[in-house]
């Protein structure tokens, strides 16, 4: 995390239009509902993700879990913010599954950003799945 003293990185604006620019790589020729994701790592690396929808929708790859998955194959395990856009700038929220993913590799305390286009939703994971399943829940 940042101090007080130290500017982030990464502004909210940057997370937002990275989440926002993926998007045309999207693959979505089924629901035509484009999302983009931009994840923050500690260091402020920002690592991004796009949606790949498949004809059996059960595999496809949403964009919260393509950035993990881009950010943890080029060895980054702490995270500090994530920003999730949809080309209609509906303040899209990680669905159920995306949260748990997140809850996998990020604390509570990180921070979602939603693009409402003119204004930002802000969340915590904990607020977005409480009560998450964890490694600790299952010892």
């Amino acid at each position: 995390m940042h101090s007080l003293e130290e500017p982030p990185l990464v502004t909210d604006h940057d997370l937002i239009d990275a989440a926002r620019d993926v998007q045309d790589s999207a693959h979505v020729p089924y629901s035509e509902y484009r999302v983009g994701a931009a994840l923050e790592t500690a260091d402020g690396t920002v690592f991004v993700g796009c949606n790949l929808e498949n004809a059996n929708f059960s595999n496809s790859l949403h964009a919260e879990e393509v950035a993990v998955a881009e950010a943890v194959k080029n060895g980054h395990r702490e995270f500090a913010r994530l920003a999730v856009s949809s080309d209609r700038r509906d303040g899209v929220t990680p669905c159920g599954m995306c949260r748990q993913t997140l809850t996998e590799f990020c604390d509570g305390d990180l921070v979602v950003l939603c693009d409402e286009g003119d204004a930002v939703t802000e969340y915590t994971l904990d607020e977005l799945l409480p009560n998450t399943i964890s490694q600790e829940t299952l010892e």
